[in-house]
Order: structure tokens, then sequence, then C-alpha cells
């Protein structure tokens, strides 16, 4: 009898031992089924995103995986001078985030309160660009100052044209543009179809062109760069997806496709 009773008493304080367990076990499932790493929610809906002419391939890529990596987004993007895009920021468009080839276009968003801080994500400098069969026989930076070449440079007031300007000013060269063009796309167009003997572009829009034109190197005792600040804007209605792109784009993800693209480290 005394056995049974030890037997009795042992399973009531094993079944009181697992009623005994918090009723709060519904934190613990939230633990235990929550996903590992970061508990913040994925990005989701919808950006725009304005970005400089030269970045229009290196963008196309870099959106499409990040969309891919974040199912549920999509990124719209506006190509153009860094200079027209951050007037028209300032003037009220509607944009998430801004990717300027220039210093001066992002301060002047910044200045008037538009854009959060930004950060420089790469570099670019020049290259001339001549038609495939180089029919001026362009050899040389030099060569475009002499009578009768026809040359195409972005607008003075577009990065690009700003760039072009002080490698004639390093160079010492008096070059008249037979074409001031509205962006570096622009310009590498004129070039491709024949319109100009040369033009100066960026040498990422070089090397996007391919066979449509081929590229002069600038000997770096002359050339200039231009870097690329990237921020959110403050109006942005979708912050966290603004925030999770620039991240993106300064991630080693971003920053190999834009590597390969010919762009250097800021």
């Amino acid at each position: 009898m005394k056995r049974v009773l030890t037997a009795v008493v042992a399973l009531l304080l094993a079944a009181t031992g697992c009623s005994s367990s918090p009723k709060s076990g519904g934190s613990s499932d939230a633990i235990t089924n929550a996903p590992t790493g970061s508990t913040e929610p994925r990005p989701s809906g919808s950006i725009t995103v304005d970005a400089a002419a030269s970045l229009t391939e290196a963008f196309d890529t870099l959106i499409g995986q990040f969309q891919t990596a974040n199912p549920g987004t999509k990124v719209t993007v506006k190509y153009g001078a860094s200079s027209d895009l951050s007037t028209q920021i300032s003037q009220g468009d509607a944009v998430d985030v801004f990717a300027s080839a220039s210093k001066k276009n992002m301060d002047a968003v910044v200045k008037s309160g538009d854009a959060g801080p930004p950060t420089n994500f790469v570099s670019n400098t020049l290259e001339i660009a001549v038609p495939p069969g180089n029919p001026a026989k362009i050899t040389k930076l030099a060569d475009l100052a002499k009578p009768g070449v026809k040359v195409a440079v972005c607008a003075p007031a577009v990065p690009c044209g700003v760039v072009a300007a002080k490698v004639f000013a390093n160079a010492k060269l008096k070059v008249i543009p037979a074409a001031n063009e509205q962006d570096v796309k622009s310009t590498l167009a004129v070039v491709q179809s024949g319109e100009v003997d040369a033009g100066l572009v960026y040498v990422t829009d070089v090397r996007s062109a391919g066979a449509k034109v081929k590229g002069i190197v600038i000997p770096a005792g002359v050339n200039a760069s231009t870097t690329y600040p990237i921020a959110t804007l403050k109006n942005s209605k979708n912050a966290a997806l603004a925030q999770a792109f620039v991240t993106y784009v300064r991630s080693p993800a971003g920053q190999k496709v834009l590597t390969a693209d010919g762009f250097s480290q800021p």
C-alpha cells in the first residue's frame, strides 16, 4: 500500500510540474517562430529614384537585383542630367532617392531642405569617344583643338560638361564645341551617329556603348573626375524602402555592379 501511495504522489508532483509552466507561452512561441537574423520587417511598396544619366546601365542592373531580393517592391527610375533633376526636385518633383553625378547638384537639394545627409558612393572620369572608323584620326586630347574637328561635350551646367571644362583647362587647350548636349547620353549619341568627330564622355559610357564607339584614354595628369553622392529625400512616401535601396547601392553587391560598369571608388 505504501508503494502505491508513493507512486500516486510522484504522479501528482509530475503533473503539477507540467502545469506550472508560465502562461506567457504566446511570447515563447513568437520567439521560436520568429525568423532568424533581423526582426525588422522586409521593405515593401514602391519608390521613385532620380539618377544621373551615366548611371543608366548600372542602376538598371541594380534595380533588377534589388527587386528580386525584395519581392513585392517596385523601383521606378528617371534618368537625366543631375542639374535638371536637382532643379525638378527643388520645384516639388515627387522623388524618394536622388543619385547625382555632382556634389554641387546634391548640395542644392540638401540646402533647399529636400534631402537628408548624402553619401558618396562612386566616382567617374572622362574619356574621348570617337565613331568606330575614327574618320578624323583622333589619337590624343590635343587633336580636339585642331581646326575643323567637331567636338561634342555636355552643356556647361551639366556635371559632365563641368568636368570636360576642367580637362581642357588642365591641358591648356582651347576647344570650341560643335555641340553642347543636355546630358552624357546625348553627347554619346551624336558621336555614335557620326554627327561629330569626337566627344568627351565618362569612361563608363564608352564601356556601355561597346563597339558603337572607340575610346581614347585621357592622360591621368590632365584628366578630371566627379564624385557621385546619393541620398533619400525628406518627403519620401516610403522612407523605409528608400533607405533600403540606398543601403543596397552602397553594399558589396551594389558596388560590384558599379565597379563592373567602370565606376571607381569615391
